[in-house]
């Protein structure tokens, strides 16, 4: 009988390419294969949270699941639905298209501040 085993299972870290420069704690992005960088403005293509610093062609350990900490474009509020916004940072969506959520705020923040955010479409 034949069996299968997860490569990455849900909440726990992968380890995928950077394209371009990464800061830990910004929402990354797919950018080609096995490759991610910094999540623009409501993509679709969102994996998770970079878990440290690299630069381009640096292997980059991404969070993905459960509660994150990421940095607010906008204020977003508690109770949210949040897409990824410009450079990394989350933003605030009353009605996000289909596939751009990325979770819920669980906290308040403005601008450049920290936000939590249980991870998770």
């Amino acid at each position: 009988m034949a069996e299968y085993l997860p490569i990455f299972k849900p909440g726990q870290a992968l380890t995928l390419k950077a394209s371009a420069t990464v800061t830990a704690g910004q929402v990354v992005a797919v950018s080609g294969s096995g490759t991610v960088a910094p999540a623009g403005a409501a993509s679709t293509a969102v994996v998770g949270v970079a878990g440290f610093d690299g630069a381009t062609n640096d292997n980059i350990t991404i969070y993905s699941g459960g509660v994150q900490l990421c940095i607010a474009s906008g204020t977003v509020t508690a109770g949210d639905p949040v897409i990824a916004g410009a450079a990394g940072t989350v933003a605030t969506s009353a009605t996000p298209p289909a596939g751009q959520q990325v979770g819920v705020a669980l906290t308040t923040a403005t601008t450049g501040n920290k936000v939590r955010i249980q991870f998770g479409r």
